[in-house]
Order: C-alpha cells, then sequence, then structure tokens
C-alpha cells in the first residue's frame, strides 16, 4: 500500500508517518528530503522560500507531478508499504490517485500548529507567527499546476485526521483509518 500525506503545516505529518514507519512497518519518502538534497546540489541556502522556488522550478520543467513521481517510483522499486509525505500539488495528488495510492490528509488548530513548529525547530521553521501565516496562505490558493494549493490537495483525500490532542489521540485515529481501509 502506498499512502500520499498532505495537511497544513504543523498537523502531524510527520507524526502520522513516524507512527506508520515505526508501528506498521511502512517506508517514509519526504519530499522534504529530495527537495533538501536538490537545494543542497544547486549550493543554495535551504529555507522555506528556496524549498519553494526549486520545487516550482522543478515541476515547471518536468511536470506538476515530478517530485512525487520520483519518490512513487522509487517506493514501487523498494517494495513494500510506503508513505509519501509532503504532498502540496494538485498534480501530486492526481498522480498519486491515479497510480492506485490512497491520499491522508492531516489538519489542526493554526495556533497549535505554529506552536508545534516552532518546537521542532528545523531550518524553514525560525520565523514569528506572521511570517509564518503569511507564508503559509502564499502555498494555498495557486493557481499554477506546478505550485502548491495545499487546501486543494487536502479537498483530495481519501481520509482527513483533525490532529488537535495528544499524540495517542493521533495514533487512535490513525488505527482507525487502517482498520476501515483493510
Amino acid at each position: 500500500m502506498i499512502i500520499g500525506v498532505t495537511g497544513t503545516n504543523g498537523a502531524g505529518k510527520g507524526s502520522l508517518v513516524e507512527y506508520l514507519v515505526k508501528e506498521k512497518g511502512f517506508t517514509h519518502y519526504w519530499v522534504r528530503d529530495f527537495l533538501i538534497a536538490e537545494i543542497t546540489r544547486r549550493g543554495l541556502e535551504v529555507h522555506r522560500g528556496s524549498m519553494r522556488e526549486v520545487a516550482n522550478d522543478l515541476r515547471e520543467k518536468h511536470g506538476p507531478s515530478y517530485v512525487v513521481e520520483q519518490l512513487y517510483a522509487q517506493a514501487v522499486k523498494d517494495g513494500g508499504d510506503a508513505a509519501i509525505e509532503s504532498v502540496r500539488v494538485i498534480g501530486e495528488a492526481n498522480f498519486l490517485k491515479e497510480h492506485g495510492a490512497l491520499l491522508i490528509a492531516v489538519d489542526a488548530d493554526r495556533h497549535l500548529r505554529y506552536e508545534r513548529v516552532v518546537q521542532r525547530g528545523s531550518h524553514t521553521d525560525k520565523v514569528d507567527f506572521d511570517t509564518w501565516v503569511m507564508e503559509e496562505e502564499r502555498e494555498w490558493h495557486n493557481e499554477a499546476a506546478h505550485d502548491m494549493n495545499v487546501p486543494g490537495v487536502m479537498k483530495m483525500a481519501d481520509y482527513t485526521i483533525q490532529n488537535d490532542g495528544t499524540p495517542e489521540e493521533l495514533y487512535t485515529k490513525i488505527d482507525a483509518m487502517l482498520a476501515t481501509i483493510g
């Protein structure tokens, strides 16, 4: 089974994937890692702006689902259950669904998500709340096929998990979702 994971920043996509990997034996393929490798190869600084710039460049040159296609191909080659994290473009979601993958969305309260983002402290998360909101909203409603449209992708999800609680509550929701998949 291949699962694409989408959702808002700080909602718990990584926690969902971590649970699938540790408890269910999934392999993790992360758009972020793919992009960081490309950013590094290009000699650029890793931050949210460069991630968006490089992702859009790759999608413009190779098609709107390019990044996820590369990760999907690797997942198929490797075999077994896989989670592809950070599906953010309509073309990526379409590609996954056309190839039989499930799409799971994760969301949470915006202020709670920001607190989580600040706590994880990655390269792209060292910003104040207003800047974070502005950057997030820039990723939300893009019309270009190569650009991010997180709400549009989330609407395409087969399952949506609201993650406003504890990790244990999230795990219970994941288990319930997996039970309905079979």
